[in-house]
């Protein structure tokens, strides 16, 4: 593989197993982050870091364009950007509903959108949106995350028939509790709690995700489009 693939939100957790993976495969590989610096480790693969908030679009186009400028048009684009402002209904602000609902859906809106222009061109194209076990199973205190996550279901379906023709796939991947910095501070008790609703009693890796992701992005998965994979230990159970 020698394509152009970017990842949203690609310089930690499961954005950055995403593109560790895809840059392995020979792929050129460009990530954006909003603040801090990329890891050394996918630097030292090639991966072209780019500064961009995707909540705003003028910051899309301008990393859109040094993306094309260095790598080509994107061919494969993974939105997984996306931030949590969790909180019970009756303490969560109108600034906390809308900041994670710009940032993760209409976020994905504006990357989308942005890509679909030299896919459109190509005649070809895949776009693999990471969405939630949460966006479809619901959670306390998270409505503001499970709607944004389930609202990329919808978009991608929506997608998937709008742009099937053009060779153009969408599909979407929901992972579950994935090893991460914010699961290594669950005490003792928090982690058994956690795992006891997981069929497989563990939390995923963030590898298992990258690698659905890429078989999305594959050849093999040509004729997949309009699809949500959950990678969740069975805790959706497909909802």
């Amino acid at each position: 593989m020698n394509r152009s693939v970017l990842v949203t939100g690609g310089n930690r957790g499961i954005g950055a197993a995403i593109a560790r993976a895809f840059a392995a495969g020979g792929d050129k590989v460009a990530i954006t982050c909003r603040s801090g610096e990329p890891p050394e480790e996918l630097t030292s693969l090639g991966v072209l870091p780019v500064r961009c908030d995707i909540t705003d679009a003028e910051q899309v186009e301008q990393a859109y364009k040094e993306i094309e400028e260095k790598h080509g048009p994107v061919e494969v684009l993974v939105a997984n950007a996306g931030i949590t402002k969790d909180q019970l209904l009756m303490r969560m602000s109108e600034e906390d509903f809308t900041s994670v609902l710009d940032t993760n859906l209409t976020g994905a809106f504006r990357v989308v959108k942005r890509a679909n222009r030299g896919m459109l061109r190509a005649k070809k194209g895949r776009v693999v949106l990471i969405s939630s076990v949460v966006g479809l199973m619901g959670n306390p205190g998270q409505a503001n995350y499970a709607a944004s996550k389930a609202g990329l279901v919808g978009f991608a379906r929506s997608l998937s028939r709008e742009l099937g023709s053009r060779n153009i796939t969408f599909n979407v991947v929901a992972p579950g509790f994935v090893e991460s910095d914010m699961t290594a501070v669950l005490g003792d008790e928090q982690r058994e709690s956690v795992l006891g609703q997981v069929p497989l009693k563990r939390f995923g890796r963030a590898e298992e995700i990258a690698a659905t992701v890429r078989f999305l992005a594959s050849d093999d998965a040509s004729y997949i489009t309009g699809a949500v994979i959950p990678v969740d230990g069975g805790l959706g159970m497909g909802h």
